[in-house]
């Protein structure tokens, strides 16, 4: 097995930036999904109501979580991809 040498990484200026985005994104996630959770305790009925196509609202919240979070994921890519690029180039203030 061959093993190659490793590459020399450079370092990450915008890493404080991107730290503090995802603890953003989290806490914004965070807000939604405990607003699921609230539903579960405070009137679980609810989450058996059917809404859109048929689906419970336990179901379509369920779902719009999981896409909210990949689309979260997505923004939070494109974010941290502009503050590397501008701050690794020299252009520390964004």
């Amino acid at each position: 097995m061959h093993h190659s040498v490793p590459s020399v990484t450079e370092a990450d200026n915008a890493s404080s930036k991107k730290a503090r985005l995802g603890i953003l994104f989290f806490f914004i996630y965070l807000f939604f999904y405990a607003g699921f959770v609230v539903i579960g305790v405070v009137n679980y009925e609810l989450l058996a109501e059917n809404t859109i196509g048929g689906l419970n609202l336990a179901t379509l919240y369920g779902i719009a979580l999981i896409v909210f979070a990949v689309l979260m994921g997505i923004l939070y890519n494109y974010i941290c991809s502009r503050y590397e690029d501008k701050m690794n180039a020299g252009g520390e203030n964004i």
